[in-house]
């Protein structure tokens, strides 16, 4: 997956049915109203009583965190690659790219370079981190405390948050196939960041 790759739409037919918010109970249809069309929320409205509440959460990571917005679309870019997950990564290079992410950090995620010049620091700390939470559930010592030396508990635990919810997204697109959506970028959470 390299964010050079061309978006090819309708390759794929996804296993599951998409909700049409006509025929879906009203909270879910309202939820579904409210957000953008994407795929993603038309599957993901199947877990009828989970879905209003999961939006919510989802529109917490994005918008309410103490967690610098960088930071959080870094290691969601991180989580897409180290998934292998196209979806994913469509729908958040744009995003990244609108809290700050320069395309040379958006090719060097999609490379695997996680230490290149282009990241800072702690934007490296942060890669790392995320890339041991994936691959390894716990991290090493060294890194976890790298993060904790960066971070404050709060930023932490949504860091973690942020890993925990785009590897269940990851793992939904390609449990289902999703098909994939135009890049909304940051509208379809209303808001830049």
């Amino acid at each position: 997956m390299t964010p050079d790759l061309p978006i090819v739409m309708g390759k794929i037919v996804s296993r599951l049915p998409y909700v049409n918010p006509a025929d879906a109970p009203a909270p879910v249809r309202e939820a579904l109203q409210a957000a953008q069309p994407l795929n993603f929320f038309r599957i993901m409205a199947h877990a009828e009583t989970a879905f209003p509440d999961w939006m919510r959460w989802g529109g917490t990571l994005l918008k309410d965190l103490a967690l610098d917005p960088l930071l959080r679309e870094i290691a969601i870019l991180r989580v897409a690659r180290l998934s292998d997950v196209r979806y994913e990564w469509v729908q958040h290079a744009p995003i990244a790219r609108s809290v700050g992410a320069t395309d040379e950090m958006i090719h060097a995620l999609g490379r695997d370079q996680i230490n290149a010049d282009c990241f800072s620091p702690d934007q490296r700390t942060v890669l790392q981190f995320t890339t041991e939470v994936v691959r390894d559930v716990r991290p090493s010592d060294e890194a976890a405390t790298a993060l904790t030396g960066l971070l404050s508990p709060r930023e932490v635990v949504e860091l973690l948050m942020v890993i925990g919810q785009y590897m269940m997204i990851a793992r939904v697109a390609a449990a289902t196939d999703l098909e994939l959506d135009k890049p909304m970028g940051a509208s379809v959470y209303g808001t830049g960041g």
